[in-house]
C-alpha cells in the first residue's frame, strides 16, 4: 500500500460518517499507467464505472457480463460487442472502511481471473 493509501485508509477511519455513503475507488499504479492507451470510449467507461462503484458499491450487477470472482474480487466487460473486448477487474481492499481498488483494465486476453 503506498503512503498516499495508507493516508487516505487513516483518514476514511477518522471520519466514518463519511465512508457510510461512499466507497474510495483506487486505480492501481498498471491501471493509471496503460489506460492512456486504452480507446476513448474505454477510458470513459472505466471512468462511468468507477464513478458507479464509488456511489453503489463493488457489486455491480448492472453491467454488462458482470460477475463475482471471489468474495472480493470482481469483474465486467467495458466493450460488450466487438473484438477485442475490453474488461475491468476491481477487488475489495477493505469493506469496514469501503476500499476498492481496480486491478486492470484492458482486454479480455490478458485479464487476470
Amino acid at each position: 500500500m503506498t503512503i498516499y493509501r495508507q493516508w487516505v485508509y487513516f483518514m476514511a477511519v477518522l471520519d466514518k460518517s463519511e465512508i457510510s455513503v461512499k466507497w474510495n475507488v483506487f486505480l492501481s499504479r498498471r491501471v493509471e499507467k496503460n489506460k492512456k492507451s486504452l480507446p476513448g470510449t474505454i477510458q470513459a467507461a472505466l471512468l462511468t464505472l468507477t464513478k458507479d462503484i464509488n456511489e453503489n458499491g463493488p457489486v455491480r450487477g448492472n453491467w454488462p457480463n458482470y460477475s463475482s470472482l471471489s468474495g472480493t474480487k470482481h469483474h465486467c466487460h467495458l466493450k460488450k460487442r466487438g473484438r477485442p473486448t475490453y474488461v475491468a477487474v476491481w477487488e475489495v481492499i477493505d469493506n469496514e472502511v469501503r476500499i476498492v481498488e481496480v486491478t486492470y483494465a484492458g482486454t479480455r486476453e490478458n485479464a487476470p481471473y
